[in-house]
């Protein structure tokens, strides 16, 4: 390990050479209060800045044992800590001169979700902080400008780490509330199974967002209100009594007219399977963490999925036990997406029937009649959803502006009024009562088969260099191939798509054999990122600093999308 001042000594000596001098200074030095590492150096100034990162032992950084003696707390503590230290950061940002990206300072940047991310860590044996971010090294042209350098090093870099890294230097008040939050949090996620709930959404709740490219919430929303039927109260830990609205397991409709908050309340509760920072609005909006969403995504590839619960006899003769196809219909894929759901463990299904294949949803009692069920290869979802729930156990809840035919099947109806909810379940039963309901078929549709066993890329192992590239949330690429996630609506930050792209590799070149099914492959993962880590699934240090944990349905949703399995 080098002090600080041989760094600072390297840098002098080399001041004024070409960029590529700055390779040497690769490597650990020793600052007063932490280690700092250059783990990996640009190779110019208008490069990816370089890659460096920072440790600070426990005892320097003296965070409280109960602050980080969970899991869930350490990713609350490390979301917190990030956030400080990202302010600090950008007082300092392109504050040093030079060309290109010279004296650009930057770490992940977390949103209104608390993710765990590979940017800050918290041992779990003696509280020491980890922080990995990136430094645009300077220059003139590409000359290097080692004073630069040495004044974010030496004089920015250790400001922003006391400011914000170090307990006895922060608002020891405001983390504490960040703290209670995520055991409040937990709480609530911990009661659900116990109170026979798929979600909690809290009376006070602001739900709407301020637009589509921005998830802070909207100003002068109205705040959400539990109807009466579905009143929770809960004694949160710190928060103390809280109520809201409880959703039971089993099938929940929420119905009402355009532009009255239906989408939204299902939006909260797709994004409720995170925990979300104070004053988001929907920090106390917790889903059963499984819920998966579930829509149509035509084109979308198939490969030996048994949709046979859904689809059957289909007219060429395909076989949709082990259906395939590179271009799937809109009920095709929803029907794999419900299986792939199924497979990944979900609990809970989250629908709209504004982005669902209006074949697959329904069939009214008149078409049924008019075209007999032989001749139909469909089994629509409202002829399943109730084995689903009464055999596997999985609830559903679906958003409907035009189908009534639910009404029938579900065992809860709430109807959104200018975004809040009122219990109609009585009503519409009643009303639902002079209308025929739907023929179900005999059979319950037996539980699908999940043997699937994928091989690897052949090409993978044949490449000199892979490369992995995030493109937001909707899509990563592996070399030339991509892979469209878009559709998994559940991604709730691009640091997810790139952690998605590099588990993807990681299976084929580690765990993939061509013998374990893509449960065990992810389980295996799972597992493996559990005792080590998230980085784990990295074949290098320096790109530590881009990562955010996704949950496992999106890993199973990630490679079922990929084309070159």
């Amino acid at each position: 390990m080098k002090s600080s001042s041989n760094l600072k000594t390297l840098l002098l000596n080399i001041d004024h050479k070409g960029y590529p001098a700055y390779k040497s200074t690769k490597g650990s030095y020793q600052f007063p209060t932490y280690r700092f590492t250059i783990d990996h150096v640009q190779g110019d100034p208008f490069a990816a800045p370089s890659k460096v990162s920072i440790e600070i032992d426990g005892s320097t950084a003296g965070f409280p044992k109960n602050t980080w003696d969970t899991a869930y707390k350490r990713i609350a503590l490390c979301d917190h800590l990030l956030r400080l230290f990202g302010k600090s950061l950008e007082k300092y940002s392109f504050k040093a001169k030079g060309s290109g990206k010279s004296g650009l300072i930057a770490v992940s940047r977390c949103g209104q979700e608390i993710l765990e991310r590979t940017a800050c860590s918290i041992d779990s044996d003696d509280g020491a902080v980890s922080v990995h971010f990136e430094i645009g090294f300077p220059a003139n042209g590409r000359t290097i400008n080692a004073r630069e350098l040495i004044k974010i090093l030496f004089d920015f870099l250790p400001k922003c780490v006391n400011q914000s890294l170090i307990y006895q230097n922060i608002d020891a008040k405001a983390l504490e509330k960040t703290i209670f939050l995520s055991e409040d949090q937990h709480y609530i996620r911990k009661q659900l199974p116990i109170l026979g709930l798929t979600a909690f959404v809290a009376d006070g709740s602001i739900l709407p967002r301020q637009s589509g490219v921005s998830q802070r919430p909207l100003k002068n929303a109205t705040p959400f209100q539990s109807p009466v039927q579905h009143r929770v109260t809960l004694e949160l830990p710190h928060y103390g009594t809280i109520t809201g609205m409880g959703i039971p397991k089993g099938i929940t409709l929420i119905v009402g007219g355009g532009y009255h908050g239906k989408s939204t309340l299902l939006k909260a509760l797709e994004l409720g399977v995170y925990h979300h920072i104070a004053g988001d609005g929907r920090e106390y909006v917790i889903t059963d963490d499984t819920a998966m969403k579930i829509r149509a995504e035509d084109g979308r590839s198939i490969k030996n999925t048994d949709i046979s619960m859904f689809i059957n006899n289909l007219p060429n003769g395909k076989d949709t036990v082990h259906f395939s196809t590179d271009d799937a219909s809109g009920s095709t894929s929803q029907a794999g997406n419900i299986i792939e759901a199924i497979e990944a463990g979900t609990n809970l299904f989250l629908i709209d029937e504004d982005t669902s294949a209006t074949n697959f949803m329904i069939r009214d009692e008149l078409m049924q009649r008019v075209v007999n069920r032989e001749n139909e290869p469909i089994t629509p979802f409202i002829e399943r959803v109730r084995d689903l729930y009464n055999i596997q156990g999985i609830s559903s809840i679906i958003v409907a502006g035009s189908s009534g035919s639910y009404f029938h099947v579900a065992d809860h109806i709430l109807q959104m009024d200018q975004y809040v909810p009122k219990d109609i379940t009585v009503f519409a039963k009643k009303e639902a009562a002079a209308f025929p309901a739907i023929m179900l078929p005999k059979d319950s549709g037996k539980k699908p088969s999940f043997e699937r066993i994928f091989t690897p890329n052949p090409m993978l192992k044949k490449e000199r260099r892979l490369k992995m590239k995030a493109s937001g949330k909707d899509a990563f690429s592996i070399n030339k191939e991509t892979i469209d996630i878009r559709y998994l609506e559940q991604i709730a930050d691009s640091e997810q798509t790139a952690a998605l792209g590099y588990c993807l590799l990681y299976i084929q070149l580690h765990l993939m054999n061509g013998k374990k099914t893509v449960q065990q492959l992810v389980d295996e993962l799972f597992a493996l990122i559990n005792q080590k880590g998230l980085a784990v699934i990295l074949d290098s240090n320096y790109v530590r600093s881009g990562l955010a944990m996704p949950r496992k349905q999106e890993i199973y949703g990630a490679i079922n999308r990929y084309r070159k399995l």
